[in-house]
């Protein structure tokens, strides 16, 4: 017997060790964490995790990353006020995140924070009004006018906003309507788009990330609506139903049709056989 089918579960467990342990911790943090907090950028959902060492003991942020809630739900004084500081938001647990890989984000959160800027220090965006134009380009943007430079799905494939076409967005993400309010502001909201945290979204968007110069026009179409008031109207829906209706009716009308033509032409050549046979 081969000595590798001797040991072979023992192969595969240090296989899958390995590729676990093979996660670069910059990826990992790009993909997962850079939608709550940045690292020298100020603070977002979460803390700004520059320096966060000196803070708070290495032990217990290790503990904490990998099992937010648990520590929470210990009663632990810091984790609540990490909670109230978010304003109720509790970090939740992140697929993946292993204690050794907590270890390698500490590390690289130390490094980061001894850079005169981190790569992690998030979006800036002007707190200036947006114009007209850049508002424009991101309604383009959002409803696919304007095609995303690295080929990501157009949002209202997913989304909708109040008002953004007759039959309306897609309805598996949320209504992006009040989008702008529930993220608290435009720094969120950029930091979201640059790095989607949904299930769905974080797939599709890995290796098709927007650029800087789409978020910025996306956020601004993206405020005006929420400043425009209201919600989606589901008017789309609607629309979508009428639609589809009326196409089931056209369709039945020419299959109907065509039917009939059908049907004629293979019973006159009966009716005519059926005649010929009585006569004789």
């Amino acid at each position: 017997m081969s000595p590798i089918r001797t040991i072979g579960p023992f192969v595969l467990i240090w296989v899958l060790a390995g590729c676990a342990s093979a996660q670069d911790p910059a990826d990992f943090f790009r993909e997962n964490c850079t939608n709550c907090h940045t690292i020298g950028g100020g603070r977002l959902t979460g803390p700004d995790l520059k320096n966060v060492g000196a803070r708070q003991n290495r032990s217990w942020l290790a503990e904490f990353v990998v099992n937010p809630q648990a520590m929470i739900d210990k009663g632990d004084p810091y984790a609540a006020k990490l909670v109230e500081e978010a304003r109720g938001v509790v970090m939740p647990r992140v697929a993946g995140l292993t204690p050794a890989l907590a270890q390698s984000l500490l590390n690289l959160i130390e490094v980061e924070s001894k850079l005169p800027k981190s790569q992690f220090a998030g979006l800036e965006i002007s707190d200036r009004p947006f114009t007209p134009a850049e508002i424009a380009r991101g309604r383009a943007l959002f409803t696919g006018g304007r095609r995303l430079a690295n080929g990501g799905p157009v949002c209202t494939s997913c989304h909708t906003v109040r008002g953004v076409a007759a039959l309306g967005g897609g309805r598996l993400g949320p209504d992006l309507t009040q989008a702008f309010g529930r993220l608290q502001g435009r720094k969120n909201l950029a930091s979201w788009l640059l790095a989607p945290p949904t299930p769905t979204m974080q797939p599709v968007f890995r290796k098709k990330a927007l650029r800087s110069d789409e978020i910025l026009p996306l956020v601004a179409y993206l405020e005006a609506s929420a400043k425009a008031g209201g919600a989606d109207d589901s008017a789309g829906p609607l629309n979508f139903f009428l639609l589809g209706l009326g196409g089931t009716a056209v369709a039945l009308i020419v299959f109907g049709s065509s039917w009939k033509a059908r049907f004629r032409a293979v019973r006159r050549p009966l009716v005519a056989g059926n005649g010929k046979g009585s006569e004789a």
